[in-house]
């Protein structure tokens, strides 16, 4: 049974592209992607460089989970998010690494 320590995780084969684009329109959750895009290793909830409030910060990540594009687990008493890229990159080949390309370019041009 689902609960709030131990979140539903939706199969990615079911989830839509209207979905995923909905839930990367908002800057914060595509800069929570690419945070664990560029990250070697999963982050905590607060391991991220965000903007937000965390109670905000929450509603992003939720988001972000229920359009399969991350898995929440625990260790110990930190709520650790991973990207779901094998599973995603099967249903949108190529989405991924173009959402994280595009949100780098700014940066990049600006330098």
């Amino acid at each position: 049974m689902d609960d709030d320590r131990n979140p539903h995780h939706p199969d990615v084969r079911t989830i839509t592209l209207q979905q995923v684009l909905e839930a990367l329109v908002d800057p914060v959750r595509r800069s929570i992607v690419t945070q664990l895009c560029a990250s070697p290793v999963d982050l905590k909830c607060g391991g991220f460089n965000l903007s937000v409030s965390n109670s905000t910060a929450t509603h992003h990540f939720r988001v972000l989970r229920e359009a399969g594009l991350i898995r929440q687990y625990y260790v110990g008493t930190s709520r650790m998010n991973t990207l779901r890229r094998d599973e995603f990159d099967e249903v949108f080949p190529g989405l991924l690494d173009t959402i994280v390309a595009a949100e780098r370019a700014p940066a990049s041009r600006a330098n």
